[in-house]
């Protein structure tokens, strides 16, 4: 039964706590913070776990074998390394990092240490979004042609003045792109192949005092062929749900928040009616739109659950350290494309 140290206390680490509790033989040994987050956290969800000022302590018990990182942005590097070096797997919150060189140097020490690493994209676990991606694997959009996302959210003023660290290149690494609308970017990228191509656009519209984009959208070129458009927003009241659409020469799908609400192809097949049936009730979930402790903690209890059997059986995670570092690509290559005005190309 693998145990688990949580460093960095703030609200994300609370739904890798209540995730953890549904891991089937996950423990949480320990919640590591500089400050009293960590006592907090323990008392205000009733758990049984050391804390510690400190990660040096907990990287020296035996019985933590993994590292959960949800410290700020900016700083994940420095306790990734660090886990890795003492030999635990990690798993990091997104993004894996706010710049290619620091996301490397986490995918360096682990592979060198010959650690497992994850970086947390939950929306790939959502039931709707799986369902999708069967699909495209599956051909059943034939050609790919077009792929959308929308992170339309809002977020009021005293969300950036109270979080300290929110709204700053130097820890938030950007803004609505690379903080809230990255899950987005995974998703797209997952399911419609490597980008080759960026042009993008990013404002600061809606809020005062800070040094990232509240708004974005960007055109990509996907290295199929295809293309894509994303749209990612603090600035929208009161907060839309988020949304990807995914359309070929053959079919079209539409997920909004986790409802599967389009679903039509050029060749039915008898399952697509059990698919629209089973996607009928919508959940009618916010997601986070408005409120940043709204989202579920499910899609985080499913990825655990993955990386506890990948360190189990010795495989792969599905969403490996590489994974997350692409999306943090994309983001800078849209930063990159907003700030030169020019097309940029990765990859």
């Amino acid at each position: 039964m693998p145990g688990f140290a949580i460093v960095g206390c703030g609200m994300i680490a609370r739904f890798h706590a209540r995730a953890l509790a549904e891991v089937p033989g996950a423990r949480l040994i320990a919640l590591v913070s500089r400050g009293p987050n960590a006592a907090k956290m323990k008392q205000e969800l009733g758990l049984e776990c050391d804390t510690y000022a400190d990660l040096a302590p907990a990287l020296a018990r035996k019985d933590v074998d993994v590292v959960i990182v949800t410290t700020p942005s900016g700083a994940h590097q420095e306790p990734a390394v660090a886990a890795a070096n003492a030999g635990k797997h990690v798993v990091v919150e997104k993004p894996l990092e706010i710049t290619l060189e620091r996301c490397d140097r986490i995918i360096d020490a682990c592979d060198r240490n010959k650690v497992k690493l994850c970086t947390i994209f939950p929306s790939r676990f959502g039931d709707a979004n799986q369902v999708v991606k069967l699909a495209i694997d599956g051909g059943r959009f034939g050609r790919l042609t077009l792929g959308e996302t929308t992170c339309k959210w809002w977020r009021a003023q005293s969300y950036y003045d109270e979080g300290g660290w929110k709204g700053t290149k130097a820890l938030d690494g950007g803004g609505a792109l690379m903080n809230q609308a990255i899950h987005n970017v995974d998703l797209l990228t997952w399911m419609m192949g490597p980008v080759t191509h960026i042009m993008g656009a990013t404002a600061m519209l809606a809020h005062e005092r800070i040094e990232v984009e509240d708004t974005a959208v960007a055109c990509l070129r996907f290295k199929s062929g295809a293309l894509g458009v994303i749209q990612a927003t603090t600035s929208v009241y009161p907060g839309l749900p988020k949304t990807i659409a995914i359309h070929g020469d053959k079919g079209s799908a539409v997920v909004e928040q986790d409802d599967l609400v389009r679903w039509e192809f050029a060749a039915e097949m008898e399952a697509d009616k059990d698919i629209r049936a089973r996607f009928a009730q919508k959940t009618g979930a916010s997601g986070g739109s408005s409120n940043p402790a709204a989202i579920s903690h499910v899609g985080h209890a499913r990825q655990l659950t993955d990386f506890v059997q990948a360190i189990q059986s010795g495989r792969p995670p599905l969403v490996d350290g590489r994974e997350g570092r692409r999306a943090v690509e994309i983001i800078l290559g849209i930063y990159e494309s907003a700030a030169t005005g020019r097309t940029v190309t990765i990859g």
